[in-house]
């Protein structure tokens, strides 16, 4: 509920906990994202600081902090390193500026894997199934970053994103890319994806 959920944050560790999981990441969104709530530094601080309250209450389960933190126009991050280095995991991912052309879009996603915070690139081709068509990056640079600099990339199961395709998987586990396959959950029934 801190961003653009419809649960808290206990009630979705617990449902987490009650699938098996043995952890959850909570990735709000951050500051740029108004209209999804995306949190402020203050709030993040906040945060972090409930998530660490409610691990000590929880037995055999751990919530991770985090926070997906958008990538800006000129490849720089929505958040300070400083507060970045308090999460334990930190998803960028691009959420607007999807009509710029190649070389700029694959220059913003390059800069943030080459920040030494960013483990994860979420929907690494921002496309939505029947709703927008994938942004103009050269995936094979961006594999390449990748495989340099260790970032993660997703495999989001929202069935609206589906994103990286097999073709993008296959290439990135080729080039020895890990790859997070994660629900994007908003919500408890979220985590059926």
């Amino acid at each position: 509920k801190w961003s653009d959920g419809a649960h808290t944050i206990r009630q979705m560790a617990e449902a987490a906990k009650n699938r098996g999981y043995k952890y959850i990441a909570i990735t709000d969104h951050s500051q740029s994202l108004k209209l999804t709530g995306g949190l402020t530094e203050e709030r993040l601080r906040e945060q972090i600081e409930l998530i660490h309250k409610i691990n000590q209450e929880l037995k055999d389960f751990t919530i991770l902090s985090g926070s997906e933190v958008d990538i800006k126009s000129d490849g720089s991050l929505d958040f300070s390193d400083e507060i970045l280095s308090k999460l334990d995991v930190v998803i960028a991912a691009i959420h607007s500026g999807f009509k710029q052309e190649s070389k700029i879009i694959t220059g913003r996603i390059v800069k943030a894997m080459q920040n030494k915070w960013v483990n994860i690139i979420a929907h690494p081709t921002g496309r939505l199934i029947g709703y927008r068509e994938p942004y103009q990056v050269d995936m094979n640079k961006m594999i390449n970053t990748a495989a340099e600099t260790g970032t993660i990339l997703e495999i989001n199961t929202c069935p609206e994103r589906l994103d990286l395709n097999d073709v993008y998987c296959r290439m990135a586990k080729e080039e020895g890319v890990q790859l997070a396959i994660e629900t994007d959950a908003h919500s408890i029934d979220g985590l059926e994806f």
